[in-house]
């Protein structure tokens, strides 16, 4: 199994026992799930299962949910990466869009930068972009991907950077 896998499975553990003690951020967490906005505060502790949990991570890291966020971050799935590469904020950034992957790696080949996903879009972004989102751009790993996220030389390349762009998002997180 991925490390990040394995990390986003503890903190899922991590949630489930917040909401059980009644921690009331842990439990707004949950109640996003639609199938547990409307439960009480009593009730929801004993209702709050590991997979509601999995599935408010993996939301709040931009997937539909834990079967989308393995697929995705385990590399099985390549036809839609979710929203973790373009969170709100980072549209202020240089970005070159396409429809086509074929199409986004010529353009990268042509301009450079770092081609990325969105759903099931490319972009290609320049080096402050990936600082946005808490990634260093001369990471190694860039290299070895050959600075394409989608379909890299070097799939546990990808995999690291998955797990330092799911660190950085949870770094401030109780």
């Amino acid at each position: 199994m991925e490390p990040v896998i394995d990390d986003l499975k503890a903190k899922a553990r991590i949630l489930q026992a917040r909401v059980q003690k009644g921690d009331p951020e842990a439990q707004q967490r949950v109640r996003k799930l639609p199938e547990l906005a409307e439960t009480g505060e009593e009730a929801l502790a004993g209702v709050v299962q590991r997979r509601h949990c999995l599935a408010v991570i993996a939301r709040e890291l931009g997937f539909e949910g834990w079967g989308h966020a393995l697929s995705v971050l385990t590399g099985q799935r390549a036809d839609d990466f979710g929203c973790l590469l373009s969170p709100p904020g980072a549209s202020a950034h240089w970005n070159i869009w396409s429809a086509s992957y074929d199409e986004a790696r010529a353009i990268r080949a042509e301009h450079g930068g770092y081609l990325l996903a969105y759903k099931r879009h490319y972009f290609i972004v320049d080096r402050y972009y990936l600082e946005t989102l808490g990634l260093d751009p001369d990471d190694a790993d860039w290299d070895r991907m050959g600075r394409d996220w989608v379909k890299p030389r070097e799939p546990s390349a990808r995999s690291r950077l998955y797990a330092k762009l799911v660190a950085r998002k949870y770094a401030s997180a109780p």
